[in-house]
């Protein structure tokens, strides 16, 4: 399984209930009719390690059969789309996007 990952910085203070209605009523829906998305996780985060504030607001998981799914996907309208509206977020909230993108691995726990 090939994934893409995108973390989001926090929204100004002051914005973060609008940025949290825009991203679960525009922006994921967007990213849900990416063509060759097999499975979406999208992630709010409410703390850091011990305590501390969290690296990042939001994190989204795409999944893709491949590389070369995605990159098909990359091509699309609906991409297009989804990638437009990450830049509108990007001014109006003042936020940050970083993505990474690599296969998944899934050892199993040690339960030792």
């Amino acid at each position: 399984m090939f994934k893409l990952i995108a973390c989001w910085s926090p929204p100004r203070p002051a914005d973060v209930a609008a940025f949290e209605k825009h991203y679960r009523e525009v922006h994921a829906p967007l990213a849900t009719r990416v063509p060759h998305l097999q499975r979406i996780v999208l992630t709010r985060t409410d703390l850091g390690l011990e305590g501390g504030a969290p690296a990042f607001h939001r994190v989204a998981e795409m999944f893709f059969e491949s590389p070369e799914a995605l990159a098909q996907s990359a091509h699309s309208a609906a991409w297009a789309a989804m990638r437009a509206d990450a830049g509108q977020m990007i001014e109006r909230f003042g936020v940050s996007l970083q993505v990474a993108m690599g296969h998944e691995e899934s050892p199993k726990p040690d339960p030792r």
